[in-house]
């Protein structure tokens, strides 16, 4: 048995959303995100329902290896949803997002933890730096701000 002590990374964002919980939580999903992401398009979703909830398992192409997601707790009413990430072999990553309802909108929080399973992890978690960070939550931001004014999605370069 091999016990490491984790090398790992958590970062936090405060999204500010143009509606309210009810409106943004049905988009953090799976399916419903290429509504809002041009070119999103999971290799496969594993779902009874056909959209996000508990237990339901999606993968996506990814480099060095696709991921493997499992949606862990789906609580509408509470506007909160965690999910799990594992790139085998890179990292296991929890995901959270906590909507609160505020007087223009929403606000999500959204919390990404990444461990390394190995060499490249411990290089994927070097990089996810705080700029990185922040950069990648305003343009998802920016992208679910956009579908909820318009309706449709920014195309692949905008944002």
């Amino acid at each position: 048995m091999k016990i490491v002590k984790p090398i790992r990374v958590t970062r936090s964002y405060t999204q500010k959303l143009v509606a309210a919980p009810d409106a943004v939580f049905p988009l953090l999903c799976p399916v419903r995100e290429a509504d809002w992401i041009a070119g999103w398009d999971p290799l496969q979703v594993v779902s009874a329902s056909g959209v996000a909830e508990p237990d339901c398992v999606f993968t996506t192409a990814a480099h060095p290896v696709d991921a493997i997601w499992y949606i862990t707790r789906h609580e509408p009413d509470a506007g909160f949803v965690e999910m799990l990430k594992i790139s085998p072999g890179v990292t296991a990553c929890r995901l959270t997002i906590q909507l609160r309802a505020v007087a223009d909108g929403s606000d999500a929080v959204v919390t990404y933890r990444h461990t390394s399973l190995g060499p490249e992890g411990d290089a994927f978690v070097a990089a996810f730096t705080e700029d990185h960070y922040r950069e990648m939550m305003r343009n998802w931001e920016t992208r679910l701000n956009h579908y909820l004014r318009h309706g449709k999605a920014l195309p692949a370069g905008g944002g």
